[in-house]
């Protein structure tokens, strides 16, 4: 489970007519932590807000919208025209020219990315998850990412796993996937939540490789610089007795 931050990224509108009313400027953030959020929020894109967060909270940076999958977007604009429909089925011309966008027009609520001409080279488009103020007049956008773990409210327990498991493989680098659940005792595996079974050590190491504190190669685990600083900063919070528990 991960943090997620959404951040005011752009104002498509004419804002000297229409300023948000929520006085929004661009660098403003907003942070889930896993239990709270961080920040000020229009109610205006509440809804859409809990949505993408939710999706990202679970799903961290595997997430892409279901747009991202469609291949049109890497289409050239086009114009009607039925005599070509004995080719496409449909009867369009394909405009083998980048159409500009006017300004505070519709056409810039799309991804820029898409219908161009030369297409864009890379599948991007609609990959960043993004929500737009449904105010169009000023159109705040904010694009979100999982940035972090979560480690607060119930996902603390899985992040405190997770720094164990990286306490466990940092002075074995190179160590086998499916070996780590050997470096913990019955006790360690089964007594504390969330027990370490081995497909839970695969949903917490994949986690960790999301978020680059682990580098898997070949299906040999190593804790990364930036692993290495998070367990240390994690083992700073702990007490003298939580250190004790976790063996770190």
């Amino acid at each position: 489970m991960f943090k997620v931050r959404a951040t005011v990224v752009n104002m498509l509108g004419d804002t000297e007519k229409y300023p948000c009313h929520f006085n929004y400027k661009i660098g403003d953030e907003i942070i889930w932590t896993g239990a709270e959020f961080k920040g000020r929020i229009c109610p205006a894109i509440l809804p859409m807000l809990g949505t993408k967060v939710a999706d990202l909270y679970a799903a961290g940076p595997r997430w892409v919208e279901s747009m991202y999958y469609y291949p049109f977007w890497y289409c050239a604009p086009s114009v009607y025209d039925p005599s070509r429909k004995k080719y496409d089925g449909i009867g369009f011309k394909a405009v083998l020219k980048t159409i500009p966008d006017i300004k505070y027009g519709m056409s810039l609520l799309r991804d820029p990315k898409s219908f161009n001409w030369p297409p864009h080279p890379e599948r991007t488009v609609c990959k960043d998850v993004m929500i737009t103020c449904p105010d169009y007049r000023t159109s705040v956008v904010l694009k979100l990412e999982a940035f972090d773990l979560a480690d607060d409210g119930d996902s603390v327990m899985f992040f405190r796993r997770m720094m164990v498991i990286l306490n466990k493989i940092l002075p074995k680098p190179g160590i086998e996937v499916d070996k780590i659940i050997n470096e913990f005792s019955i006790e360690e595996r089964d007594d504390i939540e969330p027990q370490l079974s081995p497909v839970m050590i695969q949903c917490l190491i994949e986690e960790l490789e999301l978020v680059g504190y682990l580098k898997i190669e070949n299906g040999n685990v190593t804790v990364t610089s930036k692993g290495k600083r998070k367990l240390e900063a994690f083992k700073a919070r702990l007490t003298l007795e939580e250190r004790e528990a976790l063996k770190v």
